[in-house]
């Protein structure tokens, strides 16, 4: 986790372990398009897995891919730091969304294991990023739209959610939160041009 802040504002960047949970099972679950924000595919690639004799009897696709919408619509908005439970092997907290109940059975262990990868690979990045200052764009960001205005930022959180993505961009999910490609940051033109309107926003 890294932070970056001044008087009054601050902004985070991590990833988040139950979103990669919920990434690998969209995509196992062939979901594509799914959730508002549609996000890229992970990368690298989950292969997607047949599971129409798993959901017949409980709604099919069409109820799969709307109780995982519901829930990845509650991890949007969940606080920093909140870790909502999950509890093998029967989950209980999926008994109102059965279709996706049955998917998160067949796959949790792979969807852990998977989430813990890539959170470890995200951990070196960071380290490696903070060595080497790749975080000071941010507080340059900011810097730069209080001389704009001649005033200091708002109070203001932003917390921005790195996600091993194919599509390298981000999604602006109001009112204070961004998911971001987590190589984003290597194309810092492109990094600018998602970013850069968010914090001129908040500050």
């Amino acid at each position: 986790m890294h932070h970056t802040g001044g008087p009054g504002w601050r902004i985070t960047m991590d990833t988040s372990g139950p979103m990669l949970i919920a990434l690998y099972i969209r995509d196992v679950a062939g979901l594509t398009g799914a959730g508002s924000p549609s996000l890229s595919h992970v990368a690298p690639h989950v292969r997607a897995a047949d599971h129409s004799r798993l959901t017949a009897h409980v709604g099919g696709e069409k109820a799969l891919r709307g109780q995982w919408e519901a829930w990845w619509g509650t991890l949007l908005v969940q606080p920093d730091g909140t870790e909502p439970a999950m509890t093998p092997p029967s989950f209980p907290e999926f008994n109102a969304m059965p279709a996706l109940q049955r998917v998160v059975q067949a796959h949790f262990g792979a969807a852990l294991t998977w989430s813990r990868e890539q959170s470890r690979a995200y951990s070196l990045m960071a380290a490696e990023r903070e060595t080497l200052g790749g975080h000071k764009i941010l507080a340059d960001l900011v810097q730069n739209r209080e001389m704009e205005l001649g005033r200091s930022a708002r109070d203001f959180t932003l917390t921005i959610v790195e996600m091993p993505l194919a599509e390298q961009r981000a999604w602006f999910i109001e009112p204070d939160r961004l998911i971001m490609s987590e190589h984003l940051l290597d194309d810092q033109q492109n990094f600018l041009s998602y970013v850069q309107p968010v914090v001129e926003l908040l500050v």
